[in-house]
């Protein structure tokens, strides 16, 4: 059957934002014409290019969310900001992130996903600018809205994008490059943090959406996506650059267009329908992780671990700050590699697990430290064990609960809600991640033992809730996964 059958209602209207592309669309006869043509036409070198050119979308990302530590002292102190100012413009790009949010799923699903991260680029830049440029907090905070927007929109589309081109048992490690990404961006951050001013930091902030602009105009377009939006041929050539031009697509082909069909005879999709189990069983999974993700405290740390060090009682906390960012880095790039090896659960319950000892370690050191007088040996002791309480939360985040929750969601959501499902789930990660961001400075200035308490009881409830309700879904095909939950 052709897919252009269904569209009679207008979904024929909706078109890639961005053309696909022709250089891929040679093949492996033209392909010769080319440099590098054998590069090309190999399989894995063809998707891992695409997913290095999407992942600056989420070094962007991490960039923004890491922003925040190294440049607290230094902006607080040139704009005259208080510290629940200051607390408010760190959570304000999850503000801007629910915003994005609610666009994403839709953009995604009208102008397609490299449409939708081209879009995503451009308030980030001009957020950049306009946080240099800033001469008091209302152009700060404006700035830091309207880089949220953009990573509100790229923290739903890449991991979608990623699970949608990778073949089924690289999946999971090209699915972790998106937490790797927005690790190096953190990472960096909090590097170049060390060595320049705030307004040149924020400048340094474009380069990632800067390159990854002329790069989107390189890879082919979702072939799952133009599958869906009926464009038939696009999608062959897609799935075949992707899997090389050498190599027979024929059943991922019938696989895909099977889903989608089926999907396509129950297309229109409203709030009132995701009462199904097929959709609220696998949205209720998708959310329940992405928001225990963010209640674990993570983003609090991340942005203000500065501040939590030198409480700590390190003097050079910005540069133990560094220190963080180039661990969770290697953690995550750990995770890449072992995913698909041992598995999205396991990971995930080693992982939550982990951050709840951790969490327990750092709780009662800041007890500790607050119940004996500042000069006392168990004083430093204290501080020396919540560092490295808090290095050990990040590490166990980054073995699981850092990468696999948004893998998860861009895998079991059904194609035919995953607009709107996808907007939703990601939706509540941002609010979740603002109440954090926002409180985080001001529940560490009332208690840091009480506040590591409360990410505590949360990790042990998410040991819980991933042994109970997570599937397993490594080496399942996207269409096997969705349909294991009718």
């Amino acid at each position: 059957m052709s897919f252009r059958d269904d569209s009679e209602d207008g979904r024929d209207l909706r078109k890639p934002f961005l053309h696909t592309g022709s250089w891929y669309r040679m093949g492996s006869r033209q392909s010769s014409l080319m440099g590098s043509s054998q590069a090309i036409r190999d399989n894995s070198i063809s998707v891992v290019a695409c997913v290095l050119i999407v992942a600056l979308g989420p070094i962007q990302f991490g960039f923004t969310g890491g922003y925040s530590s190294p440049t607290q002292f230094a902006i607080t102190r040139d704009l005259g900001l208080s510290v629940s100012e200051y607390s408010l413009f760190g959570s304000l790009s999850n503000v801007g992130a629910m915003v994005g949010a609610i666009t994403s799923g839709q953009l995604a699903e009208y102008i397609g996903r490299k449409g939708a991260l081209m879009i995503a680029a451009i308030p980030n830049i001009i957020g950049w600018l306009t946080i240099s440029f800033a001469k008091d907090s209302s152009f700060l905070y404006m700035g830091r809205l309207l880089e949220g927007f953009g990573v509100g929109i790229i923290s739903y589309t890449v991991p979608v994008y990623i699970a949608e081109i990778a073949p089924q048992n690289l999946r999971g490690s090209l699915g972790s490059v998106n937490q790797l990404s927005v690790t190096l961006g953190i990472m960096l951050s909090y590097l170049l943090g060390l060595f320049v001013p705030w307004r040149i930091l924020a400048v340094l902030g474009i380069l990632p959406c800067t390159i990854l602009i002329p790069g989107l105009f390189f890879i082919p377009e979702s072939p799952r996506w133009l599958a869906k939006m009926g464009m038939t041929e696009e999608f062959e050539t897609s799935l075949q650059v992707l899997r090389g031009f050498d190599t027979d697509i024929t059943i991922e082909v019938n696989e895909i267009k099977r889903s989608v069909a089926s999907a396509n005879r129950r297309r229109t999709i409203r709030f009132a329908d995701l009462k199904q189990r097929r959709y609220w069983l696998p949205l209720s999974i998708g959310i329940g992780l992405l928001i225990l993700q963010q209640l674990s405290g993570i983003n609090g740390v991340l942005f203000y671990s500065s501040t939590i060090f030198a409480s700590a009682g390190i003097t050079s906390s910005n540069s133990a700050t560094f220190g963080l960012g180039a661990i969770q880095v290697v953690a995550t790039a750990v995770t890449t590699w072992v995913i698909d090896r041992a598995g999205r659960r396991l990971l995930l319950i080693i992982s939550s697990a982990g951050m709840t000892l951790s969490l327990l370690i750092v709780a009662v050191a800041f007890f500790v430290k607050d119940a004996v007088s500042e000069g006392s040996s168990l004083y430093s002791i204290a501080g020396i064990v919540s560092v490295v309480g808090v290095v050990a939360m990040v590490v166990a985040f980054s073995l699981g609960v850092g990468a696999i929750p948004w893998i998860i969601m861009s895998e079991i959501l059904p194609v035919n809600i995953k607009g709107l499902a996808g907007s939703i789930a990601t939706l509540a990660n941002w609010f979740s991640a603002w109440g954090v961001t926002m409180s985080a400075n001001l529940l560490l200035a009332w208690s840091s033992g009480g506040t590591f308490t409360i990410y505590l009881v949360v990790t042990g409830f998410m040991v819980l809730f991933v042994t109970l309700w997570v599937p397993e879904t490594k080496g399942r095909t996207l269409e096997e996964i969705q349909f294991s939950f009718r």
